[in-house]
């Protein structure tokens, strides 16, 4: 009995020294110790029976208790070696993570041991044992080095500190008021100029009345033309429009996130595509988030004695069966692909198979089995029960991947699939590392992911969906559950689609009906249906649409796919620039007189000549701008800057040739007395007096005159980054459940690979040490780095220590090691003390050492210090380190796979060569928990500045990959993009505003201004209304500087060309006869329609287009209706004095001549 006692000591001792010897100081002592406390022939001198019970059966006693004193502290148990922690996590293969080097936590006899308090003072006149000791910073006789510094934190420097926070920038603000000099400086600066025709225009006058005749001249005979020949232009326009609509057939729309918000050239989307072709796509995740209506939280109070331990109410045995049950009925769902049957075993991810075909499931259950018989297992007597699921928790959740527990149940704490359940994985809610008062668990069940394979991933999706199905009817009252799959997103995002489908087509009808009503001009209740014009309205709303229909036509036609977001926003910018220009072209002819002989396509096309000019400078300003927004590297910007640019060009040019056409037949409609719609019939003739339009006259007489009295005037001139992913879902979608219980009880976050590319030298002693992280190797190596970025995870994000394939393999080739060995003469395998439990061998149980055939026993015979050992030199053993499985053996291989790489590492390194030698490989640890987009961007951030650190010490090329950087990376340049897009469109604005205003800089530098402050109180708006700055706002900024122009370069050319003798008057008339028509065009039509939005159930189009699109319209509206006018009034460019001139001599003789004095 003693010897089978002593063997399953020297079992777990092998065991616990396999993670202890990773510091050869630690594991000399632990030997040392070990050795006298069992097998010293002066054991008497120290060890002494200090409590016994009797067995009177036997007629023997039974040793209970020991006491060893000892002339020093424990050597495992002081400062020398407490500190050593082997916390190599997540390293599936080490079998003691986190759990400390003492003698209370690795047990190597069958009784308790006390120690006395005062060690140096004799003990019932016993002698100490006064072996020799070393510490973890000590090197040993035979050459071995101290401990590493992630294995023993005295030898460590210095832990890293954060570096402090940069304070607060401070903004001064100046406000200027009329009496200060700003003010003066602005308004002295451009002085009120008397009307002087006499006085010879300047050059660049003149220059600008002749563009600015030019291009009156030019569009007055289209415009003509157009109405003489309405046939042949509507024809042309149809047909062109078929053509390039015709490229709809060809149409695609990316859904894929990946493909939309990542610039195929960019940093993070290389990194993905190198991980993904090397170690394969990240794996699919399907997540449950279990809490307990019960009130079950308890005590556990171990028996003989100990100190009492709190469990939280999920982790109760009848709560936990229940979990099981669940669990267990996922694990059976069945779902149809095709003719074919679905189960969780066919798409899961299990490391060992085909010897080992048990799913991967990340749960608390696992640490049992996924059994009910093993989580009612206990061991007791009539009086205590010693050991039960409370025991086996504690032990498990402190040596996630030991193969025995070490108590009196000895089972494993092995998953069933062959791994370790790491508990800061399926356990939420607690504090600190005490797993015990945990308030939540966490299933996790990893499904393999497929690059280019729609078959398996057609079957994963077939799956996730009867799992989605299964859990949203799954009841339980003492369960609550939420979760997620990874299809759900996606699914939650379409269902959001077709839901808010009805409120979007209510808002383009509310829209399409004003329009179509509010164009007409109604003169009296008899001509209604003669003054309407409704059928005209209809047109321009269908031009509006087939420009669009254009757009996605020809660039479709290019292979360029269209993304939801140029579908959903568009339209709507089109509508504005276009309904704008119908009502500008519509209101200028119904507040016309026909001049004296003047025919009707004559006076079209002369207002032609008047307004298109407008129309051209608004509508190529934004489309230039756009095209520029095109150099974005941003996905999404960039297909909306070109589809929206050419959008709104194509509709321009559709307006002033077959818009102008239909209002050239319309117009011989109403002048005929015909009804619209039925044009067929026909009122009798009525003499009607024209009059003003409501909005015009209000404009005209009270707003124009009020806004721009001395007294109103100077009173007028006085975010967050990142797109949080529960604004994707609709109100009612259960995954945002999961995202609020993801943020309240995971205390994980997301795994990070550091990847060291294909071509650093692991068969050099160097190029190992600047990798490795155990004794030996480099201080600023990749492991070693990582780890200390852990040491400081607040700031780093790193949460851990990363699980390193080499350090692991530099283990399973010590002797020191349990694991597996093979025969030499045979290549049969044998485990270290070279018996196996099925066959019986006479050889030598070894590894090959080197390539001339020696090698070291389990002896240790022939050991060289490990850091002398290049990895060439044990090829043989590399290649059986990455597949060890065999199934000659596999009962034995499964009780320890653990000390091998296959399950581990299978994926973390490219074997290359024939398998000889290595190529690219990650090295894995975790994000600390990441709640919102500020986390998840300064995770990223600071992964690459480790990455770079860990690049220059290795001279090697070393990038960090996570599974969401290739969505985040748009955030760390999004201020830049943010800059750069809205100061080119400014630019662009400027530009073409100054030209087409003939050669106008002021101008153009007014309208920049006044776009720039609406672009400002635009992101005021953001920030009071919570508008985070991402790509979505992006291009919503974007199109608010496009929509800015219409409320703009209306206002400003109207004051450009008037001939009012001061600054207050051109303003006023220009006020007046474009202000009702941008105040009707673009912000009456938009407001109904934006108003919709806000019942919405999706919260994207509540936030990102209820929000900003009212505020865009309310902004532009106030800008360009309110401040550009009064900004006019006092800074506006001087009269033109050829344009009065040339105005003058143009209406000599005519009723204009007096309409132009208002």
């Amino acid at each position: 009995q003693q010897l089978l006692t002593l063997q399953g000591s020297l079992h777990s001792l092998t065991l616990s020294g396999f993670s202890v010897s990773r510091c050869p100081a630690c594991f000399f002592n632990l030997m040392n110790l070990f050795c006298e406390l069992t097998c010293s022939p002066r054991q008497s001198l120290f060890v002494n029976g200090t409590q016994f019970t009797n067995d009177t059966a036997a007629n023997k006693t039974n040793v209970v208790e020991v006491q060893t004193p000892m002339t020093a502290t424990p050597p495992t148990g002081s400062s020398t070696c407490s500190t050593s922690t082997m916390d190599r996590v997540p390293s599936p293969s080490s079998l003691y993570s986190q759990v400390r080097c003492t003698i209370q936590n690795i047990t190597i006899t069958p009784h308790p041991l006390t120690i006395p308090t005062s060690p140096d003072v004799p003990v019932s006149g016993m002698i100490p044992m006064n072996n020799k000791t070393y510490g973890c910073t000590e090197g040993l006789e035979d050459g071995s080095g101290p401990c590493s510094c992630q294995d023993c934190s005295q030898a460590c420097g210095p832990q890293p500190v954060p570096p402090p926070l940069l304070p607060p920038w401070t903004i001064l603000v100046i406000f200027s008021t009329k009496k200060t000099p700003i003010f003066y400086l602005t308004v002295n600066s451009f002085p009120h100029l008397s009307l002087c025709v006499t006085v010879d225009a300047s050059c660049g006058e003149t220059l600008g009345e002749r563009f600015e005749f030019s291009l009156r001249s030019l569009f007055a005979r289209w415009g003509s033309f157009c109405v003489r020949q309405p046939l042949v232009v509507i024809l042309g326009s149809l047909a062109v429009v078929a053509a390039c609509s015709g490229g709809l057939v060809y149409m695609k729309i990316t859904t894929d996130p990946v493909e939309l918000w990542s610039s195929p050239s960019s940093q993070a989307r290389q990194e993905k595509d190198y991980f993904d072709s090397h170690f394969g796509p990240f794996f699919r995740a399907e997540q449950l988030i279990i809490t307990t209506t019960l009130q079950s939280e308890s005590v556990y109070s171990p028996n003989p004695a100990g100190a009492d331990v709190p469990f939280g109410a999920p982790l109760d045995k009848d709560v936990l069966h229940q979990v099981l049950d669940l669990q267990t009925d996922i694990e059976n769902i069945v779902a149809s692909y095709g003719d074919q049957k679905v189960t969780l075993k066919d798409i899961c991810l299990a490391p060992l198979a085909p010897f080992n075909d048990n799913c991967t499931i990340l749960s608390v259950l696992n640490y049992f089995q996924n059994s009910h018989e093993q989580l009612d297992r206990s061991v007791g007597d009539e009086f205590y029960v010693y050991a039960d699921y409370h025991t086996h928790f504690l032990y498990c959740v402190s040596a996630p991947a030991s193969l025995n527990d070490t108590n009196k149940l000895h089972d494993p704490c092995l998953g069933t699939y062959g791994g370790p359940v790491f508990p800061w994985l399926v356990l939420g809610g607690y504090d600190a590392t005490n797993y015990n008062n945990a308030t939540a668990l966490v299933i996790t069940f990893p499904v393999n992911n497929y690059h280019n394979d729609s078959i398996n991933l057609g079957k994963a999706l077939a799956w996730e969906k009867e799992f989605i199905v299964f859990l949203k009817n799954y009841s339980n009252p003492n369960l609550t559950i939420s979760f997620n799959s990874e299809r759900s997103i996606e699914d939650e995002i379409n269902r959001e689609s077709e839901s808010d489908l009805s409120t979007v087509v209510v808002s383009y009808v509310i829209m399409f009906v004003y329009i179509s009503l509010a164009l007409g001009h109604i003169h009296s209740f008899r001509r209604v249906l003669v003054d309407s014009k409704i059928s005209l309205g209809i047109a321009g709303i269908v031009i509006v649409l087939s420009s669009v229909a254009c757009s996605l036509g020809i660039f479709s036609y290019a292979g360029i796919p269209l993304t939801l977001i140029v579908i959903e926003v568009i339209p709507f910018l089109v509508l504005a620039v276009g309904v704008d220009n119908i009502f500008i072209v519509v209101q200028t002819y119904q507040r016309d007189e026909r001049m004296p002989q003047e025919e009707l396509h004559q006076q079209i096309g002369r207002i032609l000549g008047d307004v298109a000019p407008s129309m051209l400078l608004s509508s190529f300003s934004e489309t230039v701008a756009f095209f520029l927004g095109a150099l974005s590297t941003m996905p999404a910007v960039r297909t909306f800057s070109l589809f929206a640019g050419l959008a709104v060009f194509i509709d321009f040019l559709l307006q002033i040739s077959c818009f102008i056409s239909l209002l050239g037949l319309d117009a011989k409609r109403q002048e005929g007395n015909r009804l619209d719609i039925v044009c067929c019939v026909k009122l009798p003739v009525g003499q009607e007096e024209k009059t003003d339009g409501f909005l015009f006259h209000f404009f005209k007489k009270v707003y124009a005159p009020f806004i721009l009295k001395e007294w109103v005037r100077p009173i007028v001139v006085s975010a967050d980054i990142g797109l949080d992913q529960k604004l994707s879902m609709p109100d009612d979608s259960y995954v945002l459940d999961y995202f609020k219980n993801l943020s309240e009880y995971l205390h994980t976050g997301p795994p990070v690979y550091f990847v060291v590319e294909d071509g650093h030298d692991y068969l050099s002693l160097e190029g190992q040490n600047s990798v490795c992280g155990g004794v030996g190797c480099s201080n600023n190596s990749l492991v070693q780095q990582v780890y200390a970025a852990s040491l400081i995870s607040n700031y780093t994000t790193i949460g851990f220590n990363p699980s390193s394939w080499l350090d692991d393999y530099f283990d399973w080739v010590k002797p020191q090691s349990s694991c597996c060995r093979y025969y030499n003469s045979s290549g049969a395998f044998c485990n270290a003390s070279g018996n196996t439990h099925t066959h019986t061998h006479t050889h030598t149980c070894c590894r090959y050492y080197n390539s001339s055939g020696s090698f070291c026993n389990a002896s240790g015979t022939n050991v060289k210090p490990l850091s002398n050992v290049p990895i060439t030199h044990c090829s043989d053993q590399f290649i059986l380190f990455f597949f060890f499985l065999t199934d000659l053996y596999l009962p034995l291989t499964w009780s320890l796979w653990s000390c091998s790489g296959h399950a581990a590492y299978s994926s973390a390194v490219v074997l290359k060569g024939n398998d000889t030698s290595v190529g690219a490989t990650y090295f894995m640890t975790y994000h600390t928990i990441l709640k919102d987009s500020p986390d998840f961007i300064d995770a990223m951030k600071m992964a690459r500045v480790l990455a770079d650190n860990i690049t220059s010490a290795m001279g090697h090329k070393v990038f960090p990959y996570s599974v969401f950087y290739v969505f985040y990376e748009q955030y760390l340049t999004i201020v830049y993009d943010t800059v750069f897009q809205l100061g080119v469109s400014l630019a662009a604005i400027f530009a073409v505003t100054a030209v087409l205003l003939g050669f106008e800089l002021w101008s153009g530098v007014l309208v920049s201004i006044t776009i720039a402050m609406i672009l400002v109180n635009m992101f005021g708006v953001m920030w009071l209304w919570d508008i985070s700055l991402n790509a979505v706002s992006l291009v919503n900024l974007v199109m608010s500087c496009g929509i800015s122009v219409e409320f703009c370069s209306h206002i400003v050319r109207a004051f450009s060309i008037s001939v009012k003798s001061t600054r207050v008057e051109r303003a006023e008339e220009a006020l007046a006869h474009m202000g009702s028509s941008v105040f009707s065009g673009i912000t009456l039509t938009k407001f109904g329609g934006i108003l919709i939005l806000a019942l919405s159930k999706s919260q994207i189009f509540q936030i990102f287009y209820f929000r900003m699109y009212l505020a865009m319209v309310l902004l532009g509206a106030t800008h360009g209706l309110i401040f550009l006018p009064v900004l006019l009034s006092y800074a506006g460019p001087s009269v033109n004095k050829a344009k009065v001139f040339a105005a003058n001599k143009r209406y000599a003789g005519t009723e204009r001549e007096h309409r132009l004095n208002f």
